[in-house]
């Protein structure tokens, strides 16, 4: 998981403490909807959505496409942050949320 924050991102930083401080998921979504448009802001939930498919389920990138409208570069762009890339965050989030779909028993395929 990174803990080094790239020179240049301190609004990133400052962004991420303010939301960290939030107490419920109503005061998330009022500042998400004061923050963001509603296309952002539902790029990123569909977004979540599909790392949690990808965590609990054995659908194909393609099934995963069509369930949540995306297209199969953004699954499988999400796939690469959620297995790959050193944040960490999706499998912090969907660890402590969701159990984890037993990948060994089907290949997942990108078609």
């Amino acid at each position: 998981m990174r803990t080094k924050t790239p020179v240049g991102n301190t609004n990133i930083v400052e962004l991420s403490k303010v939301l960290a401080n939030f107490h419920t998921s109503q005061d998330v979504f009022n500042f998400l909807y004061d923050i963001a448009t509603p296309q952002e802001i539902e790029t990123l939930a569909q977004r979540f959505q599909i790392a949690k498919l990808l965590w609990t389920t054995n659908l194909s990138y393609v099934e995963i496409a069509n369930k949540t409208g995306a297209s199969t570069t953004t699954v499988t762009r999400v796939a690469r942050f959620l297995s790959q890339e050193s944040f960490g965050g999706y499998r912090q989030v969907l660890s402590t949320r969701y159990p984890k779909a037993d990948h060994s028993k089907k290949k997942r395929t990108k078609s």
